[in-house]
């Protein structure tokens, strides 16, 4: 059947060219439906949208419009499926239900999953949400985790449902022999055994064979046996308190051996860590030793006593040791002995930091931007980098690109620096307008930082290198860097491209999306590249090589609705956007094709030389034979150019001449006005001048006056009085003289 439609598909497609060819000719009102395809018919006059199916020669009424097609119908192989949003309604005869006006009406918001069936058309409102794809076929020990925690299992073929989401595959997983496999509770449920977990719960699951976690449950790790020999034994210390596996209650912190005795092989239970691995220690015949602080028969050390042991014996030491800080002046006793000195304390800026391992959990940190001193449990740590990393970390992400193989040859010549100190944390310098993307493997999660910035690497974090494509064409791995520049750059293939990367508003998404390619130069020229290719086939070699910007142009950027070529190109896997292309050059790749039209052009230009030079001889043989007519016509003219050369050089002159003119006169004008308006104010402020000088001396004369005549008053009102003091002074003695009378 598959066969069948592939091939009836096929005589579609032929048809459908051949219906190309003629609609040239005939009226667009006619369409050639072929076999297997459809069409979307408008009634403009009840905007109701049909479907129309091939094979059939459509004519279109005037009021009616062909939307869409002809379209090839969907065909869904067998064991294969689609999806289809929208989907239409069918009736119990399967039939699709239209509503009162004849339009098809539709489940909208809904998806239908569609198996192997007949080619079908999609009616107005539906589209595909994937692609056709085929079944799935689990085999026994797999499940697939859908929607409401549910588990399917195999073996068998899952049938997609629009209800079902499919989450993630899954395996079982084979516990080998002196393997455990660490499980943790995400909530409350029950295990294999019908114990009850809590969530957050972790519990080992030592059963040899295949084991299928369960809805719940999510696995920490794989836990590996530690083989014991008669030698060697381990220190464990238990993380919180519990019972072990051989029934014995341990505590929060407590630390004991297990030796070759207890068991073969141990593997650590969920609360217990192996801290480390201890030697046997053996006397022979003539040693023996003293033992501080032994381990008594319950298993707990005795403090303050001692053991002498003679040999032949062995035996397995548990010490323990302890720092001592200064400034002290320290004196061991004898029960105690040196462990050694520790080194100053390490200062740190907030840009440096050291690497520190405890030497009793194992654990490696960080210490950073802070004055640090080792304790008694703790050394420095070295962290291992790969040495292309070491390369990069001594490069400028800007200024050394392009140069890889000179640049390893030049990195190993330059001196150690800051990275031979391993126990230092990793620096790097991330550059303006780039991003730089650091993995930890701990944790199974990454971080992108953008520049600038500096990258203080932790413990368990790596950084992330990129191999991307240079040269022309271009050639993987060429270029190695550990930032990604986010442009606006250009790169250069057969055509430049102007390129950037567009990250949005920073966020975590859209980060770890521009590193999601790890060779983003090579798939962009790759991508670019065959959309070129597929529109210049389509193509005639003469169309193209007149209009090949355009042509490459709007294969790569597409047309929008208005028939215009759209101004970028966006990869959406991780948003990077071509903005422009230079076309720097268009030749054939093949040797014979460009020798053709390079004949075929060197033809061509002959062809016009010729014609061009025999142009030129008739015409000279016809000017020739004309006799002296053109020769005095020409003179004439000469002579008519010359004067009216000489008419037009005094009529440019005078012109000159008279604009000249025109400014002098005009600067004269406004510097006379200039002047007589400086005449005019010099002469108001000197009349000011004076006015107020006659204002001031009138002033003072009247005032002048006004004093002495005051004063005059004065010395006649003084002289009045004194004459009639006199004449008082006269009346007074004659009247006493009389009296007495």
């Amino acid at each position: 059947m598959a066969l069948d439609d592939l091939q009836l598909l096929n005589e579609a497609a032929e048809a459908i060219k051949m219906s190309k060819k003629d609609s040239s000719s005939s009226s667009d009102s006619l369409f050639r439906i072929p076999p297997h395809y459809y069409v979307h018919v408008l009634d403009q006059t009840a905007n109701v949208t049909r479907v129309e199916v091939g094979p059939q020669t459509f004519i279109r009424k005037d009021n009616e419009r062909v939307i869409v097609g002809p379209n090839a119908m969907v065909v869904v192989p067998p064991r294969h499926y689609c999806v289809v949003e929208n989907p239409v309604v069918r009736g119990e005869d399967g039939q699709v239900v239209c509503d009162a006006s004849g339009q098809a009406r539709l489940l909208h918001a809904d998806t239908e999953v569609r198996l192997h069936q007949d080619p079908f058309p999609l009616y107005p409102g539906e589209k595909l949400s994937s692609a056709v794809l085929p079944l799935k076929v689990f085999k026994e020990g797999e499940v697939v985790r859908s929607a409401g925690d549910e588990w399917l299992f195999g073996p068998g073929t899952y049938v997609p449902r629009p209800e079902v989401e499919e989450v993630a595959d899954i395996k079982a997983i084979i516990i080998g022999p002196n393997q455990a496999l660490r499980l943790r509770a995400r909530l409350e449920t029950t295990d294999w055994k019908g114990q009850k977990r809590v969530a957050g719960e972790e519990w080992l699951v030592t059963r040899v064979g295949a084991y299928m976690p369960g809805v719940y449950e999510e696995v920490a790790k794989m836990v590996n046996a530690h083989v014991l020999t008669e030698k060697t034994a381990l220190l464990v210390r238990a993380t919180r308190t519990f019972t072990d596996s051989r029934g014995v209650r341990r505590k929060n912190g407590e630390e004991w051996l297990v030796r070759f005795d207890d068991m073969e092989t141990f593997i650590p239970d969920v609360y217990e860590e192996v801290v480390e691995e201890r030697e046997v220690t053996t006397l022979t015949s003539r040693q023996y030793c003293v033992i501080c602080d032994p381990v008594g028969p319950d298993g707990k050390p005795q403090l303050g006593q001692r053991r002498l042991v003679r040999g032949e014996k062995s035996f397995f030491l548990q010490p323990d040791r302890w720092m001592v800080t200064g400034p002290v002046e320290f004196v061991p006793p004898i029960e105690v002995g040196g462990g050694g000195s520790a080194d100053g304390l390490s200062q740190l800026d907030r840009t440096e930091g050291i690497y520190v391992r405890n030497n009793r959990t194992g654990e490696v940190r960080a210490v950073c931007g802070q004055t640090y001193m080792l304790t008694q449990d703790e050394e420095l740590w070295e962290k291992e980098l790969p040495a292309s990393v070491v390369e990069l970390l001594r490069t400028d992400a800007l200024a050394d690109r392009g140069g890889y193989r000179e640049l390893r040859r030049s990195a190993t010549n330059k001196s150690h620096d800051e990275l031979s100190d391993r126990t230092r944390v990793i620096t790097y310098r991330v550059p303006h307008n780039a991003a730089v993307q650091v993995y930890d493997y701990k944790a199974k999660r990454s971080r992108v930082v953008f520049g600038p910035d500096l990258v203080m690497l932790e413990p368990d974090e790596q950084f992330t290198q990129l191999s991307l494509s240079g040269g022309k064409p271009k050639k993987p791995n060429t270029i190695r860097a550990l930032s990604l520049l986010l442009g606006p750059d250009f790169c250069t293939d057969i055509i430049a491209y102007n390129w950037h990367f567009d990250v949005g508003n920073k966020t975590a998404e859209d980060a770890c999306k521009i590193f999601s390619v790890p060779d983003f130069v090579g798939d962009a020229c790759k991508a670019i590249a065959s959309r070129v290719r597929g529109a210049v086939a389509q193509r005639p070699f003469d169309d193209f090589h007149k209009n090949s910007a355009k042509i490459i142009r709007q294969s790569v950027f597409g047309l929008d609705d208005a028939g215009k070529v759209r101004k970028q190109f966006v990869f959406p896997q991780n948003n990077l956007v071509v903005t422009s292309i230079d076309i720097q050059s268009v030749e054939p790749v093949d040797q014979r094709t460009r020798d053709s039209l390079q004949k075929s052009v060197q033809l061509a230009i002959e062809i016009t030389t010729n014609a061009q030079e025999a142009a030129a001889k008739h015409e000279a043989e016809r000017t020739e034979a004309g006799g002296a007519r053109p020769t005095r016509a020409a003179e004439d003219q000469g002579r008519g150019g010359r004067g009216a050369g000489a008419t037009g050089q005094a009529k440019a002159e005078a012109q000159s001449r008279a604009e000249a003119a025109r400014i002098e006169g005009e600067a004269a004008v406004e510097q006379a006005g200039l002047k007589a308006r400086a005449a005019n104010i010099e002469a108001e402020s000197e009349l000011e001048r004076l006015r107020s000088a006659r204002e001031a001396e009138l002033k003072y004369t009247e005032e002048s006056n006004q004093l002495e005549i005051a004063r005059f008053q004065g010395d006649g009102q003084h002289r009045d009085r004194e004459g009639l003091v006199g004449l008082g002074q006269a009346a007074g003695t004659e009247s006493a003289v009389q009296r007495p009378r």
